[in-house]
């Protein structure tokens, strides 16, 4: 089953999804951005979409309407816009709740989360996202569904409190361990060291964790409570304060955890 989607949004969630909804059979109506410029880059990755900075669509031939944008922009966004009769109205994000769309003009409305991190350079196999689905409409849900495994074979039905948390754990796993390669990088460099040296160990370290399971896969010197090295390794990270404590809580929250 393929259908007509309208795509609200310039980032990078509508950068991967626009192409590969294309590829997977369905028509990309409209593009929409405040910034038709980037709208326009967006329709040059697809067949025949229109670029637009208009949000009426009430002439759209679009049966599927996705807000690809910010959780800040969902609510007033979704209020805007002019919608055609029967039209489903979804969003892309993982902490903004079902019923912030029940004020819309969309006939049906539902969720559409792709649980991935996006970012224009890397690209993305859809066939490995899982995807969070809901909606309070049967024949909606299912609609999404089939729209999600034309995508890919994983997906759930999860209401927005339980997707709330998930997201909030998506960042500790994904954002947080990023920033913690980021100090690591910084660490590194700092010291004129080639990070290089250090991709084998963060390699190891989450495909041990996904492995094992991160409490089994623990190592390192909080684990081991060996308060000599924490302490060499607070005083060295001196030169940064907010490092040195974010370095002394994590230590001490491993230390807790056991």
């Amino acid at each position: 089953m393929n259908f007509s989607i309208a795509i609200i949004g310039t980032g990078n969630v509508a950068w991967h999804l626009i192409p590969a909804l294309e590829d997977a059979g369905h028509t990309i109506t409209e593009i929409y951005g405040r910034d038709i410029e980037k709208a326009e880059q967006l329709t040059g990755r697809v067949y025949e979409a229109e670029a637009t900075d208009d949000l009426d669509f009430s002439e759209s031939k679009a049966e599927i309407f996705i807000l690809a944008v910010s959780d800040t922009a969902i609510v007033e966004l979704a209020d805007e816009l002019i919608l055609p009769e029967d039209s489903i109205l979804v969003h892309t994000s993982g902490s903004v709740s079902l019923e912030m769309l029940g004020y819309s003009s969309a006939t049906y409305t539902g969720i559409f989360y792709p649980l991935q991190t996006f970012s224009k350079g890397r690209e993305i196999d859809f066939s490995e996202v899982p995807f969070l689905l809901e909606s309070d409409d049967q024949t909606t849900l299912q609609k999404l569904q089939k729209l999600a495994k034309s995508l890919s074979p994983i997906q759930y039905v999860v209401k927005s409190k339980d997707r709330k948390a998930l997201h909030v754990a998506a960042v500790f796993a994904g954002n947080f361990t990023n920033h913690m390669i980021r100090i690591a990088e910084e660490i590194m460099n700092r010291q004129g060291l080639d990070f290089e040296m250090l991709k084998p160990l963060v390699i190891e370290a989450v495909s041990k964790s996904l492995q094992l399971g991160a409490k089994k896969a623990q190592t390192g010197p909080a684990i081991r409570e060996d308060f000599t090295t924490l302490e060499n390794h607070y005083q060295f990270l001196n030169y940064n304060e907010s490092v040195a404590e974010i370095y002394k809580l994590i230590s001490q929250d491993i230390i807790d955890s056991q």
